[in-house]
């Protein structure tokens, strides 16, 4: 059988670039914003952006609702990577297949498109795309939004064996012990150093440093930063030597902003704590530090 595999694509497109392309057959363009508000006490509620669709989003693009639609239903933490068959029968019918282009994009930070992209990385699509700025820089441009739902014909997607690109606790317990790979926290400092708590003990994986996913983003229109100022980022905190760096977060979603700027620098080797402090924090045998 040919291997009718998609061609990479830039992991990132411009605003200005997907305009461009808008009208192209084999696009497939997803509004991935998921609602965040504060909750009473600290943390936050997560839930779906389905709404803010409807309500307006960009020319042809579908939705998806990363906790209902690409989330595994069997496990007891929210927002797991779905199994292979559950991903590619959602792909498949969403119309994603090897002869199309994804676009991912949300309003706001980043990270649910990021999150999105690295799940299709994971099953072997790398004909994505993160739409830089995402709905936010769109609307500050001016740029065309619609309210039609958009639905694209079905088609045949094929998951390759998974790359590992999202691992478990035994995995990140392995590089605390070790010492062989970095840990990087992509919350805010006020999380790491454990002044709030969020997900059960307050504090960080021990051995972790901390890069806030919002650090990597300019603040007015959500694009990545200018790739010296990534670099300088990351390289400030020795993340740059060559070694495997492990991203997490509260439930593996910010983490994967994290992890796509590393892969705009060039850094493969960069895997996803899928469960992170959801997981890491309630469970006391799992080591953790913390300044207070």
């Amino acid at each position: 059988m040919t291997d009718s595999s998609p061609q990479p694509l830039p992991p990132l497109i411009s605003t200005a670039e997907l305009q461009q392309i808008l009208d192209r057959p084999e696009l497939r363009i997803f509004d991935t914003s998921m609602q965040i508000r504060p909750r009473t006490g600290g943390g936050v509620f997560i839930e779906s952006g389905r709404a803010q669709y409807e309500a307006a989003h960009l020319p042809g693009a579908g939705y998806i609702d990363v906790e209902a639609d690409l989330s595994d239903p069997e496990h007891a933490l929210r927002f797991m990577l779905p199994p292979p068959a559950m991903f590619a029968a959602r792909m498949s019918a969403w119309g994603v297949g090897p002869d199309t282009r994804v676009v991912l994009y949300n309003s706001g930070p980043t990270w649910w498109a990021t999150r999105v992209w690295f799940m299709l990385r994971e099953y072997g699509f790398d004909a994505a795309q993160v739409l830089d700025g995402g709905l936010d820089k769109w609307r500050l441009e001016g740029r065309p939004l619609d309210t039609t739902a958009c639905h694209y014909p079905s088609a045949q997607f094929v998951t390759r064996p998974p790359r590992g690109l999202f691992v478990d606790k035994t995995t990140v317990l392995s590089a605390v012990h070790l010492r062989d790979r970095h840990i990087v926290n992509a919350l805010a400092p006020e999380i790491f150093a454990g002044r709030v708590a969020n997900h059960g003990r307050p504090g960080r994986i021990a051995g972790s440093v901390n890069l806030p996913a919002m650090d990597l983003l300019d603040p007015m229109t959500q694009t990545f930063l200018p790739l010296a100022q990534l670099r300088e980022r990351f390289a400030t905190r020795g993340l740059l030597d060559g070694r495997e760096v492990i991203t997490y977060c509260g439930g593996g979603i910010t983490a994967t902003t994290d992890a796509f700027a590393l892969h705009l620098l060039g850094h493969e080797v960069v895997r996803i704590y899928d469960a992170s402090m959801s997981e890491w924090g309630p469970d006391p045998a799992l080591p953790m530090e913390s300044d207070v």
